[in-house]
Formats: structure tokens, C-alpha cells, sequence
């Protein structure tokens, strides 16, 4: 402490509010298999909702019933870790989204020439832009094209600066925009008109005009000088702008096609979506009712230089980012901050690919350089130009003059996702096998950084209480889970036998080690109190796919306890009328009568019944652990109150490691640990409860060695399963009050 030399007034806050926290006991840890969603992880899952968007549906297809048992106690707790095992054969779903440049015609970038016009006159273009489809995007004119006035300048002004300004350059018009560009053989070429659309059956038609309203009488014969961009070739790199090689004037009318590169191959230039995560839940297809499922992809241009990529969820849109490829690298998560979104995908990634290699090292820093970087240069072939605007160039129309393009090395190139329909996500794999390989993943690996499998709750911030893996009865799974519940000490592991395991005599001898039968064969018996087992299974109508379902009984008494725990406590019996009665089931697989719960239920055997009364209904009618010792702990009420009060102590008095081993240290304990406990006994959890921390259990050797030790003696609460009442039967002269 420190010490005050000088006059003055000093404050000293200490705090010595001691309390002990309180934690969820309703918490439930489940390891199955999934369609998609992320794997050997635990994922917290806090609704039905939540749930299904992240790891799909309940399908009859997938082992075991994870996701069938996690919908079901959700209804009953909002907090559950759900961990998706995999094997080796998980593979991620991908498509092959194409590539393509827009259609573009060149405008010159300094003083015009030509017949008369420039920038100290009017000018006037009339644009048409066609998506992929060949549809005109401007209804402008009757569907002729949108016209953009030009307003008299200086003369000094570039043509393209001059157009840029009315079109809207990079922020460009909803369908069409204008660019500065590269002009490495001098020419003055500056500028581009581009259609937003990219692909093959894209293209522009422009017009111009010198007046200030657009008419025919007015017509320019160029844009001084003017090239188009043309490319249909399937090779990348003879695929992109081309430039008059001298001034030559060109007709008034200039039709410019753009171009879709190929998918795969050498040459070729896509954009690679993949999934997340492994799993054939993010396979896009169609339903036998027709509906749509799983997961697609489209693209909606948003001007000539950026689009919007559509993730679609069961068809419709899901998640829809704002993308582009200037200043920004190949993956989604990164070229979608260009939008306002701002946003990472919780489903896919997205990657350049050029011949079928990623395109990792080709960070984008332009607009211009992109593909450049990634293609090459090459030669391109001889183009058509087209005096009249209604020919094309599929051989119907008559080519009017032909020009030679020369390449240029560093050309600009404007290319985009093409729009087109929505692809489907195709190729991914559940990461489900044999039954070996399945059991494998299931229990997973506690070596492996990071954990797999059940392995991974064993960690002690997840504060689950419950755990299972429903549906599956193979006893190397149920053994390991049961192994590492009694480990960590930090949860309740729930089993069941396999359906249709037989008679009430075949779910003894399964528990007792003693089964022989094909789909629930176990050599060693149960025995533990850290678990507990539930019999027979029981059938509830399922929404998904409209059938009734015979359901693992493990997952209603996880149910049970997370209903137990909200309307009472965890040390409270998750059994009988009250706490233990099932609303939803309409059948038991096996009618079980009074001599078939005697025998689950005693002579050291160990199954908990769930009993279709005629009156009352469904009901789990036990609350046994799996112990075989006639102690406390064969009770789940008391299990369950020690999980809770262990983890409690250790969440409380952490903060007295490396505290004095002192007689105020020891207090201070007892100062925590006495309203914790007296305030379970007021909630009817124990009788009666003492704790002892003092020299007593702290002896000298103890103390030597820096161990401080408390006693926590405590009656838990028994439960009254067997009600006996004692009627006696009198003659009419006895004395009833002296009985």
C-alpha cells in the first residue's frame, strides 16, 4: 500500500463486493452431420431460424439426427452448440461464372477534326446500349437510344473530358459510361464510350449529331477519329480494345460488340464462386415439386463499371453485393467494399481464374491494367465496321468498309461478370461415408489443432451442460462422448439404443453390454453418472417432409431439461407430469406396462422409460444416471446439481489464486461460497450445507505446499420417485387422534 508523506486528503477504493455469478444450465452441445455450414466447429445456434439458414434442413439422407434433434430442443432453450463432423470426402460447391468485355468505341481525347464540329459547337449523341440478351436498355426516342447533349466549349477541351462530363464518366450513367483511356502510340485517344454489359450478344450503337437536338439532317461522320471494340475471338488475350492505326474517319453510325471468354482452358478467364464450407446443402437445383433449391448465382450490371453479384437462397436473393474490380484484389470478400455495403459473404468467396489457376498474385490496381495483367498481348484479328446501323456482324448484313486494328500493348479493356441466367452451385459433398468413416468423424481427433469431431466441446467457455449425437447408437461413439463428459466434468451425456432394438429384455441387455443384435450391437456396458439413458423411441410428425419420424427419446429428455431448467432448476427431476410430459410425440415405438418399468428401472438396471399413459399421455417416467452404485449421483437431479456447483466454485474463486494463504483469504471464500450454497438450499436443491475453509483443512504441509484447501459438505435434495401411503382401517370406537 502506499504511503502518504505529505498533508492532504487521499481516497483508497477497494472492492469487496464478492458474489458468485450465475451461469445457464440449459446449454446443449450436439455433434452430427449437415449439408453445409461450418465444420468442426462449435457454432452457436440461438433459434430455429438460425439454425436451418446455417446448416440446412433435417433430410432422411443424413446420418443420424442432429439437425431433426436440434429443432427440437430449441424449442426449449435459445443458446445450443452445434458442432457439423465431416469426413474426408467434404467437398466445396462451386460454379464457373463467365467473363466478358464490354462492347466500347474510342473517342478521340484532343481538338476534333473532321467535318466542322468540336467543341465550340454543339454536339449531340444518341447511345442505345443492349444487355447480353440484345435487349435496349434506354426506351429514350422510341427505343433508338437515350441523346446526350454536349454544351459549347472553348475548343480547348478534349472530346472525351467534354463527353465524360454529360455521360457521367466512372460513376457512370445506369446503362452506359464514358472513360478516360491509354494511348500508347500517340494518337489522342483518350476516351471510350462503354456499354455496361458485357458478353457476346452485348453491344452499343452511337450516333452523332452536331446540333443541340439530335436530327438526321445533322449527322457527323465522326467522333474523330473512332475505333470500335469488336472481340468475338474466344482467346483472351485477342479479345480486348483496338484503335484506328491513323486518323481515318469512320461512318456516323458505329454498332460495337463485346465479347464472353471461355470458362476453362489455357486461355481462359472466369470468375470462380465456391462455397464456404463443404456440402452438397449449397448445390443449386430443382425440387421434385419444382421448386428451387440450394444456392445460385447472379450477376445485375450497375453501370459500365460495376455490377452486383446475387447470391439466391432457394431462389431468391439472399445476399447481393456491390462489386468491382477497380483498386481491389480477386476475392469477394474483398472487391465488395468498393459498394457501400461493406459486407463479407457468409456463404461464398469469389476468385479470378485464368486457365484454371487462380489468379492469387494479380492484385487489381486498376481499371485499366486488369486484364492485361492476367492475358498477355496478342495480335487481334481483322474487324468490320458497319455503315448501316441495322447490320451485324453474324453475316446477314453487308459490310459497307473494312478497317485493320493494330494492337495496342497496354490497352484499356472493360470487362465484367456477364449477365446472364442464374448459375447453380454444383459439386459440393456432405463429408459423409461409411459407417466407420462417419463414426471416425464423429468422434474426432483431440490432437489435431484445431479439434474435430466431439472433440471439440471440450472447452470450458462453451458452459454446456447437456451433449449428445442423436440417432447414432454405435457404442464407440457413445463410449467417447460418455468418456469425455466424465473428463471435463463439465456436462450430461444422453444415450438411447438404436430403433427398433426389439423388446424391453433387448434395451436391458444392450445397456448391460450384452446386445447381439446387427443395428445396436455393444460389447460393454453403461455404467456412469455422467450419463443417462432414455428408451424406447418415439414417433413425431416432421414439417419438413410431412411424414412422422421415429425420433432418437435422447433428444426429448435434453428437451425436458432445458424445459425443467425455465420453469424450476436443474437439480429439480426433468421426469413425471410436471417436468417430464411430451406434447408433441403420438407414439412410443414400444407400449411399456408396469413390469416392463420395474425391470428397466431396478435391480441395477438403468433405463430411463418414457410411458404412453392411456390418460396423462407421453411421459418420461425416470430420471436414473447411468451409475450402477447405489449412491447420490445415480440420480440425474443430483448430477446435474454437481455440474452446476462445480462449475459455479471455479467461475467464483479463481480470483483468489495467488491470494495470501492467510486466515482473510480463507474467509473471504467462505464469505463467497455460504450465500451461494444458502441460496440453492432456499431453492430446495440441498438440505443442509456447510463450508470449511480454515486452519483446520489448511495444515502447515498444505500450506508449505502453496495449496489452499476448503470443504464443501452438502445433503442434496432427494427426490420422492416412490410414494407410499399407509391406509389404515379402524372400528368406529377407536380414538383417531391417539393413532
Amino acid at each position: 500500500m502506499v504511503n502518504f508523506v505529505s498533508p492532504g486528503v487521499y481516497t483508497i477504493e477497494k472492492d469487496i463486493s464478492d458474489y458468485s455469478p450465475s451461469i445457464n444450465t440449459s446449454i446443449v452441445g450436439i455433434v452430427g452431420f449437415a449439408s453445409k455450414g461450418p465444420t468442426n466447429k462449435a457454432t452457436l445456434i440461438t433459434n430455429q431460424n438460425n439454425l436451418v439458414r446455417t446448416f440446412g434442413p433435417p433430410m432422411e439422407s443424413i446420418p443420424g439426427q442432429a439437425l431433426e434433434g436440434s429443432l427440437e430442443i430449441l424449442e426449449q432453450t435459445s443458446q445450443l452448440y452445434f458442432v457439423r463432423a465431416v469426413t474426408d470426402s467434404a467437398a466445396d460447391a462451386s460454379a464457373i461464372m463467365s467473363t466478358g468485355g464490354c462492347p466500347s468505341v474510342i473517342v478521340s481525347g484532343g481538338s476534333p477534326i473532321g467535318e466542322g464540329f468540336g467543341m465550340t459547337s454543339a454536339l449531340t449523341l444518341r447511345i442505345q446500349s443492349y444487355n447480353n440478351e440484345g435487349v435496349a436498355q434506354f426506351p429514350d426516342n422510341g427505343g433508338a437510344g437515350r441523346d446526350f447533349s454536349l454544351a459549347i466549349g472553348d475548343g480547348t477541351s478534349g472530346q472525351a473530358e467534354a463527353i465524360r462530363s454529360v455521360v457521367g464518366g466512372s460513376l457512370d450513367s445506369d446503362h452506359v459510361g464514358v472513360f478516360d483511356g491509354n494511348d500508347p502510340a500517340g494518337l489522342a485517344l483518350s476516351g471510350a464510350i462503354v456499354g455496361a454489359y458485357a458478353g457476346s450478344g452485348a453491344y452499343i450503337q452511337v450516333s452523332a449529331c452536331s446540333a443541340a437536338t439530335f436530327d438526321t439532317d445533322h449527322l457527323v461522320s465522326c467522333l474523330a477519329p473512332v475505333a470500335a471494340q469488336h472481340s468475338t475471338n474466344s482467346n483472351f488475350g485477342a479479345s480486348g480494345d483496338k484503335h484506328v492505326a491513323g486518323r481515318s474517319l469512320l461512318s456516323y453510325a458505329c454498332r460495337a460488340y463485346g465479347a464472353t471468354f471461355t470458362k476453362t482452358g489455357a486461355d481462359s478467364v472466369a470468375y470462380s464462386v465456391v462455397s464456404l464450407y463443404e456440402g452438397d446443402g449449397y448445390n443449386g437445383g430443382t425440387r421434385p415439386d419444382g421448386t428451387t433449391s440450394g444456392n445460385s448465382i447472379t450477376v445485375s450490371p450497375l453501370g459500365s463499371q460495376n455490377f452486383f453479384v446475387n447470391l439466391n437462397e432457394d431462389g431468391v436473393t439472399a445476399e447481393s453485393f456491390k462489386v468491382s474490380y477497380v483498386g481491389s484484389g480477386a476475392f469477394i470478400e474483398d472487391i465488395i467494399n468498393t459498394g457501400e455495403t461493406n459486407l463479407t459473404s457468409d456463404t461464398i468467396k469469389g476468385n479470378i481464374v485464368k486457365g484454371d489457376v487462380d489468379a492469387v498474385a494479380a492484385k487489381l490496381t486498376d481499371f485499366g491494367g486488369k486484364t492485361s495483367t492476367l492475358a498477355g498481348t496478342t495480335s487481334f484479328d481483322l474487324t468490320t465496321q458497319f455503315l448501316n446501323p441495322a447490320n451485324s456482324p453474324d453475316g446477314t448484313g453487308t459490310a459497307d468498309t473494312a478497317v485493320t486494328y493494330e494492337a495496342e500493348t497496354d490497352g484499356v479493356r472493360w470487362n465484367k461478370l456477364v449477365q446472364d441466367a442464374a448459375e447453380n452451385l454444383t459439386g459440393g459433398d456432405n463429408g459423409t461415408g461409411t459407417d466407420s468413416e462417419n463414426n471416425t468423424a464423429l468422434i474426432g481427433d483431440a490432437a489435431a489443432d484445431p479439434k474435430t469431431g466431439m472433440q471439440v466441446l471440450d472447452e470450458d467457455l462453451l458452459n454446456i451442460g447437456i451433449a449428445l449425437v442423436p440417432g447414432i447408437a454405435n457404442q464407440s461413439v457413445q463410449n467417447n462422448l460418455v468418456t469425455l463428459a466424465e473428463t471435463t466434468q463439465n456436462f450430461l451425456t444422453l444415450l438411447a439404443p438404436p430403433y427398433a432394438i426389439g423388446s424391453v429384455q433387448n434395451a436391458i441387455d444392450w445397456t448391460n453390454g450384452k446386445s447381439s443384435t446387427t443395428a445396436g450391437s455393444r460389447s460393454s456396458a453403461l455404467n456412469s453418472s455422467y450419463a443417462a439413458v432414455y428408451w424406447p423411441w418415439i414417433k413425431v410428425f416432421s414439417v419438413f417432409d410431412g411424414k412422422d419420424r421415429w425420433f432418437d427419446p435422447a433428444i426429448y429428455g435434453a428437451r425436458q431439461m432445458a424445459y425443467t431448467d425455465s420453469v424450476a432448476d436443474s437439480w429439480f427431476a426433468p421426469a413425471g407430469y410436471r417436468r417430464g410430459r411430451l406434447t408433441k410425440p403420438i407414439e412410443t415405438e414400444v407400449k411399456l406396462n408396469q413390469g416392463d418399468r420395474d425391470s428397466l428401472y431396478s435391480g441395477g438396471n438403468i433405463i430411463n422409460p418414457i410411458v404412453a399413459f392411456p390418460q396423462q399421455g407421453i411421459t418420461i417416467w425416470g430420471q436414473r444416471t447411468a451409475q450402477r452404485s447405489p449412491t447420490a449421483l445415480d440420480r440425474i437431479n443430483v448430477r446435474r446439481l454437481m455440474i452446476y456447483i462445480r462449475k459455479i466454485i471455479l467461475a467464483s474463486t479463481r480470483r483468489f489464486v495467488f491470494e495470501p494463504n492467510d486466515e482473510f483469504t480463507w474467509t473471504q471464500i467462505e464469505g463467497v461460497m455460504n450465500p451461494f450454497l444458502d441460496d440453492i438450499r432456499r431453492r430446495r436443491g440441498i438440505t443442509q450445507f456447510r463450508v470449511v475453509c480454515d486452519a483446520t483443512v489448511n495444515t502447515p504441509v498444505r500450506i508449505d505446499r502453496n495449496e489452499l484447501w476448503t470443504k464443501v459438505i452438502i445433503k442434496p435434495t432427494k427426490t420422492a420417485e416412490i410414494l407410499i401411503f399407509e391406509i389404515n382401517l379402524t372400528n368406529q370406537s377407536a380414538q383417531l387422534g391417539t393413532l
